[in-house]
């Protein structure tokens, strides 16, 4: 097995902590590349991976088909039936679960070290011998027909399903990942067995394992789960969505005391020069503490809403800012008029150096929190290797945000924001103020 070991510290500078992760890239003797973190404070494994290929490959009609799949997958595999399956999974005490996204089908394993050899048989079953039986596939449709049932009378589900499609109109990312109530009753097992040959491939297959495991026993593991695995799909390629409605706004009519509202625009790519520049501006604008803009403009300031936020959603195909908040529907239009201020000021080269330093404190000085268990590190490792990076990431992301200046953060802030046009969506009865 070729290894190569790269020791990564968590953070960098005087404003977080450091701990180190020992991450190993490896491959396994059938020539199966994986990162690896071999860590014994708990004898506790963790194994995260992720395949090309998602919701957005549904066929047009068949929307939730990836979904579907994901969740079928231990739902009884090889000789075990769902029951059976479910009841070796829980004598072991064994976490297993299967999800799909836009863009990837992928899932996650969870063990005692002692139980290690019966949750990689369960494990490399449900991956490469899913029963697929119709009783399972009548009940996973009923359980998402219900979600979506609650969903059709939930404000912000409606509101981010009617910003999605006008945005993305015409391209796959503008469709249900978790399908219709129509688009479910016409997949059959048919459809399940073609998606899950399809999409659970080796092509750009992502591996992380985590924990109380040599590198020669991670080695073994990932064969057995993912060596047997079609080498690649026919999935075809698709192009980058557009982003319509930009400086528009719709209101989808409910008769509800509170307005949801969803706002966004085009953003930067991950490989822009600018990217992490402007993951320092997004953080001030609407990060996830309190000391953002909108907080304090929206809530603290004004009390328009208890809650507000925006971020960047990055993809392989687009990024996009996207942001949200809930108030009352004769404050809709004050408090999106709120939004778009601060936004402008931003884009107009209104940053301030303390509230861009604290950014950057909170960027850098947070990022351990996502290594504190060995399901997060495992989860973690997919993730930057999905979004295109190198191991050293685990260091260099911190680094690269302590090295941005205020010039460079106006600078992108103006690239992203512009001429602040927004497309917002808006459910609810907003009065006109």
């Amino acid at each position: 097995m070729l290894e190569k070991t790269k020791t990564m510290e968590k953070s960098v500078g005087d404003a977080a902590p450091k701990s180190s992760v020992a991450l190993k890239e490896s491959v396994s003797p059938a020539g199966i590349p994986f990162w690896l973190v071999e860590d014994y404070a708990v004898p506790v494994v963790s194994v995260e991976f992720a395949c090309e290929g998602g919701a957005a490959h549904d066929e047009e009609g068949k929307e939730g088909l990836a979904e579907m799949t994901a969740a079928l997958l231990d739902e009884g595999a090889g000789d075990l039936e769902s029951n059976a399956f479910h009841e070796a999974v829980d004598d072991c005490a064994i976490e297993l679960g299967f999800h799909a996204d836009r863009d990837h089908i992928g899932g996650r394993m969870r063990t005692l070290a002692k139980h290690v050899d019966e949750a990689e048989r369960l494990f490399a079953l449900a991956l490469n011998a899913p029963r697929f039986d119709q009783e399972p596939i009548d009940r996973v449709r009923e359980q998402m027909g219900a979600k979506l049932r609650h969903e059709s009378k939930d404000p912000g589900a409606m509101a981010t399903r009617a910003w999605r499609e006008r945005v993305f109109a015409g391209h796959p990312y503008a469709r249900a990942a978790d399908g219709t109530l129509e688009s479910l009753q016409r997949v059959k097992r048919a459809d399940v067995v073609a998606g899950a040959k399809a999409l659970i491939t080796r092509k750009r297959l992502k591996i992380a394992v985590v924990g109380a495991l040599r590198a020669e026993r991670a080695g073994v593991l990932v064969d057995k789960a993912f060596a047997s695995l079609p080498a690649a799909s026919a999935l075809p390629s698709l192009a980058p969505p557009p982003f319509h409605g930009r400086g528009t706004r719709e209101t989808l009519d409910l008769d509800v005391p509170q307005t949801t509202i969803r706002f966004g625009r085009p953003s930067l790519m991950r490989n822009d020069p600018d990217f992490i520049a402007g993951l320092v501006v997004m953080h001030v604008l609407g990060g996830g503490n309190l000391t953002s803009r909108l907080f304090r403009e929206v809530r603290e300031k004004r009390g328009l809403a208890y809650s507000v936020s925006a971020s960047t959603q990055a993809t392989e195909l687009t990024s996009y800012v996207y942001g949200g908040t809930t108030t009352k529907n004769e404050r809709a239009y004050e408090s999106m008029r709120v939004i778009e201020d601060e936004i402008r000021d931003l884009a107009n080269g209104g940053l301030q150096q303390e509230e861009f330093e604290k950014g950057k404190t909170f960027l850098i000085g947070s990022y351990p929190l996502r290594f504190d268990t060995s399901t997060k590190i495992a989860n973690q490792l997919v993730n930057i290797q999905r979004e295109g990076r190198a191991a050293d990431w685990l260091t260099e992301r911190n680094r690269l945000i302590a090295a941005v200046t205020l010039e460079d953060a106006r600078r992108a802030a103006a690239r992203i924001f512009g001429d602040g046009a927004m497309m917002v969506t808006m459910v609810g009865r907003p009065v006109v103020t």
